[in-house]
């Protein structure tokens, strides 16, 4: 008995030395994180995204603007057009539904929970200047994308940032583009596929839990099933290449946009003698947070950052990730591909991200500032406005937004090491890619954002630097499309 007690209390020692260990690791990663991010995302990083953003704007006269209907008609006229790509590409719609498919997934949803969480209502008014500026930065990225881009050894169309770094800038900046494939192949790991998995499982396990399906200690076993089935069909899309990649979100894009819309658009109307208060919130809170969170958030710069950089990970306007889907279309018009860039921030980040602020902030959910939250807040919008009997409808919404994000990002970490490696290492990375997803549902949030947050911003810098160097070429490339359409006409 005595040996027996022995041995017991020796496991137990092990098993919490080893619990004590992990949980110090965990604490290490996050200060580690914590220290790299408030450099990425501090004073001199908002200068830059803003700076690049005006830079660009004033040198095309603001064609975010300027062009904007010409944006919206090239863009949604074309989802009753219906065309084939030639090999090797897809449509230029369905270039931008990939696009579509990366941006609109939990940046929207969780995202903007935790911007208002962490920086109080005031974070969407950031959001919201990020986005009109960034509607440029993407038109420039696409641009130069579909300019710069190149065949593969397999004959597919190739493009993205590492593409116009090297083709654009010379040989000289190669260092700077393999850079850039390096950090995206780490970042689509976090950002595009581990995120997003935790989105679907907080989604899932909320609507599983309100009827009663599942208890609380039956969550990570749901978890591991729910991360597994999503590493599968993850598998087959990916492997499938970049066509099936393109017809998969051009159907799945356009309903899950519409569906989340309607239900967000119910809380508003059901909620709409909070609305005016609600944007003084917005408005008066993005230079006074602490009038609206009780004190919790005072610093403006805080409020600033957290509205900034959840608007660039929701739209990925600086990033360049989304010009990788379209250098993919069958297109020789590289301005007028472009202008989906135009159309893909403002339907993100000015519609849906502010309607899902809407949501939580109409509603009246309880909010604790200052502390970390996910999709899990804005669920509590929907169920606090129809009934625990939206949760259902809300899971559905959050599982399409999460998946197509995966396939989105998917796309992007391929070329990304196809760049830096070959075209050999794809298939095998893909596969790992897929894999990621079980890991995502079974983690922790709060470490997967703060590492998502900086990959972002790491990833941004050397996109930065090439469309600042590179604004020159946007502006003849504009010039020449809108001389040419006018000799037309």
């Amino acid at each position: 008995m005595v040996d027996n007690g022995y041995v017991i209390l020796c496991t137990f020692s092990v098993e919490e030395r080893v619990g004590k260990r992990g949980k110090t690791m965990l604490q290490t990663i996050e200060s580690i994180n914590a220290a790299v991010n408030d450099f990425v995302w501090g004073v001199p990083a908002m200068v830059c995204i803003i700076g690049v953003g005006l830079v660009l704007s004033f040198r095309t006269g603001f064609i975010q603007f300027r062009k904007f209907g010409y944006a919206l008609k090239n863009s949604i006229g074309r989802i009753f057009t219906k065309s084939e790509a030639k090999e090797g590409s897809i449509t230029p719609f369905q270039a931008v539904c990939t696009a579509l498919a990366a941006t609109v997934g939990t940046g929207n949803v969780a995202g903007v929970a935790g911007a208002i969480a962490i920086g109080g209502p005031g974070a969407v008014f950031w959001m919201w200047i990020s986005a009109l500026l960034g509607m440029c930065t993407k038109f420039s990225e696409v641009t130069l994308a579909v300019h710069f881009r190149e065949r593969n050894p397999e004959g597919d169309y190739v493009g993205g940032p590492m593409y116009y770094i090297k083709n654009g800038l010379g040989r000289g900046w190669y260092w700077m583009a393999v850079v850039y494939a390096m950090l995206g192949a780490l970042t689509v790991m976090g950002t595009g596929n581990a995120t997003q998995v935790n989105t679907i499982t907080a989604s899932i396990d909320s609507a599983f839990i309100n009827y009663g399906i599942i208890s609380e200690s039956q969550v990570g076993t749901v978890n591991l099933v729910i991360g597994i089935i999503i590493a599968a069909l993850v598998a087959i899309v990916l492997l499938g290449g970049v066509k099936r990649i393109g017809s998969v979100t051009e159907k799945l894009v356009p309903f899950m946009a519409v569906f989340y819309i309607i239900l967000a658009l119910g809380v508003v109307v059901l909620n709409i003698g909070n609305v005016p208060v609600v944007f003084e919130m917005i408005f008066a809170g993005a230079f006074n947070p602490s009038a609206f969170t009780g004190g919790v958030i005072g610093s403006f710069l805080v409020t600033m950052r957290r509205g900034v950089s959840r608007g660039i990970f929701s739209n990925e306007a600086g990033i360049g990730t989304g010009s990788i889907a379209h250098a993919c279309a069958d297109t020789d018009q590289p301005v007028k591909q472009g202008m989906f860039g135009i159309f893909e921030v403002f339907a993100d980040t000015i519609v849906i991200c502010t309607l899902t602020a809407l949501v939580i902030l109409c509603s009246g959910v309880n909010i604790n500032f200052g502390e970390a939250a996910g999709a899990e807040l804005t669920i509590s919008g929907f169920t606090s406005t129809y009934g625990n009997w939206v949760s259902v409808f809300t899971a559905i919404a959050m599982c399409c937004f999460a998946f197509s994000t995966i396939l989105g990002w998917g796309l992007y970490g391929a070329r990304c090491v196809e760049f830096v490696f070959s075209t050999k290492i794809v298939k095998p990375f893909m596969l790992v890619y897929a894999l990621v997803a079980i890991i995502g549902a079974t983690v922790d949030l709060g470490i997967i954002w703060g590492i998502a947050d900086t990959c972002n911003g790491l990833m941004s810098i050397p996109n930065l630097v090439a469309l600042f160097l590179l604004s020159g070429t946007v502006v003849k490339l504009v010039r020449e499309y809108f001389a040419k359409e006018t000799g037309k006409k």
